[in-house]
């Protein structure tokens, strides 16, 4: 069995704790290998290692941190077989999805080569006489990533080529159940030439969480997971000064009008709802059916639904693959009886659902959709985190609107329409962080920001693009005069522009 250990100071790291986690295989249900926890030793020699390192780092040209970016970059390209392998391996989802979570982590390295032109500046002469005023933005020192399981790789990518390109040391704290993305990570970051020390993993549960949380050596935070969890990194990090970002939970609509092509509609239900076994923060878990659509969609979404495959990620023509743990995995069935008990209809039951190639001891479970759900039920108001997709009838555009705006989350949402006015005004009057129009999922490019509202985001800043580069700098504005050389004056007046 395969031992992951932390990465700390340039290099493989074993664990001192004695603390240890196991590593499943999800599409066999077996423990396939161990990863170290870290206690509060091993979190302060990743931060003193940072601390140590951040110094000359900072002072690092902004060719050079480009030019480690670019390295990273190829690095990257060239090894997303084995990123994507590693992930489907202890995730459980298909490797044509892990793949593509490594080229969406990707686009966000490839957003930071350009921190040359992100990192300028304002200047302008003569604001007063003989007196010049410019902006510049300097990094924070020591920044932390909490990165949950479900994006082993894109997430984490979506913090530290940004932190690190402007001139930061970034300590990670991945999921302890598929760690093994992260450190590969790690060694390509040292073989684009990343000094030791600039970037650090950390493995463990709630024990390493809470001493980074609490580390007078860490700055600021960016944290991705659950909402509780969320709000606790958020009040606890911003107790001790730290600057944090804590994306939560999500309960995605997607709102499909009485006009709109439904089996455009159809397809991206079953596309948004079911990739990745709906293990995404972005995944559509409610479609909203505007009378009088909703028999016509449903049913469509059904015949889509038979026919997907659901297998091991070694199965290349498997679609969609296990759950991540079988804990997991029980919970989100249990919506399926809880539903119906509340009076929702069990339209597809994907415990029913024939998985091919999969041993039995897999987290399987297939895709599922409850009908006639309402907005009182735990399979409406949970974040499900499964193949779940509910049903919620409405009979009006404004209807549809009232729910989604009702809703205490707030990350993404999408509208299927064929009328621009429609469309327009849901984009405008809608409170939700991320919009797409006839685009399930709308996750923004990486020069766009990514980040929802209401209880979705604790903190006012959004991840990668331009709030991605302010959330790990700090502005200085430097007011500087030089003036000839001749006999000075004294003046007691408040500073003017004359």
């Amino acid at each position: 069995m395969k031992h992951v250990s932390h990465w700390i100071g340039g290099k493989s790291w074993p664990g001192t704790s004695g603390a240890t986690g196991d590593i499943y295989d999800p599409a066999t249900g077996q423990v396939t290998g161990t990863v170290d926890f870290a206690s509060a030793t091993e979190v302060d020699a990743a931060v003193s290692a940072a601390t140590e390192a951040a110094a000359g780092w900072r002072n690092a040209s902004l060719a050079r941190r480009a030019g480690v970016m670019f390295a990273f970059r190829e690095l990257v390209r060239t090894h997303a077989g084995e990123l994507a392998a590693l992930i489907s391996s202890e995730h459980g989802k298909v490797t044509s999805d892990a793949a593509g979570e490594v080229a969406r982590g990707l686009e966000v390295a490839e957003f930071a080569c350009g921190i040359p032109h992100l990192l300028k500046g304002s200047y302008s002469e003569n604001v007063s006489t003989q007196v010049d005023a410019y902006s510049i933005r300097q990094p924070l020192g020591v920044v932390a990533g909490i990165t949950p399981f479900n994006f082993p790789a894109m997430v984490p990518m979506w913090m530290f080529p940004i932190a690190i390109a402007c001139g930061n040391a970034f300590v990670l704290k991945p999921s302890e159940k598929d760690p093994s993305a992260s450190v590969l990570l790690a060694e390509l970051l040292a073989e684009a030439g990343l000094p030791d020390g600039v970037f650090s993993v950390l493995h463990g549960d709630a024990v390493a969480v809470n001493a980074l949380l609490g580390h007078p050596g860490v700055a600021a935070v960016s944290f991705v997971g659950s909402t509780p969890i969320a709000k606790h990194v958020y009040e606890t990090a911003t107790a001790t000064g730290k600057r944090v970002q804590a994306l939560g939970g999500a309960k995605n609509h997607m709102v499909v009008l009485a006009d709109a092509d439904l089996d455009n509609a159809a397809d991206a239900a079953v596309s948004a709802g079911f990739g990745s076994a709906g293990e995404r923060c972005m995944a559509i878990s409610v479609v909203v059916a505007v009378d009088p659509v909703a028999d016509e969609l449903v049913g469509k979404i059904a015949e889509r639904v038979a026919r997907l495959r659901v297998g091991p990620g070694t199965d290349e023509r498997a679609e969609m693959g296990p759950l991540v743990t079988g804990p997991h995995r029980d919970r989100v069935a249990g919506y399926l009886d809880s539903g119906v008990r509340e009076g929702a209809v069990l339209a597809v039951d994907g415990r029913t659902h024939p998985v091919s190639g999969g041993e039995p001891g897999g987290f399987w479970l297939g895709p599922s959709i409850l009908d006639h759900v309402t907005p009182d039920m735990a399979c409406y108001t949970d974040e499900i985190f499964g193949p779940v997709l509910s049903v919620v009838r409405v009979p009006s555009h404004d209807a549809a609107l009232d729910l989604v705006n009702a809703n205490p989350y707030g990350n993404g949402v999408a509208i299927f329409t064929a009328g621009g006015g429609a469309a327009r005004r849901f984009v405008s009057e809608v409170t939700v962080g991320m919009v797409g129009v006839n685009v399930p999922i709308p996750v923004p490019m990486a020069y766009y920001s990514f980040g929802g509202w209401k209880s979705s985001l604790f903190g006012d800043t959004h991840m990668h693009g331009t709030e991605g580069v302010h959330f790990y700098t700090r502005g200085k504005a430097v007011t500087s005069r030089w003036p000839e050389p001749g006999p000075g004056s004294v003046s007691l007046k408040f500073p003017v522009s004359n």
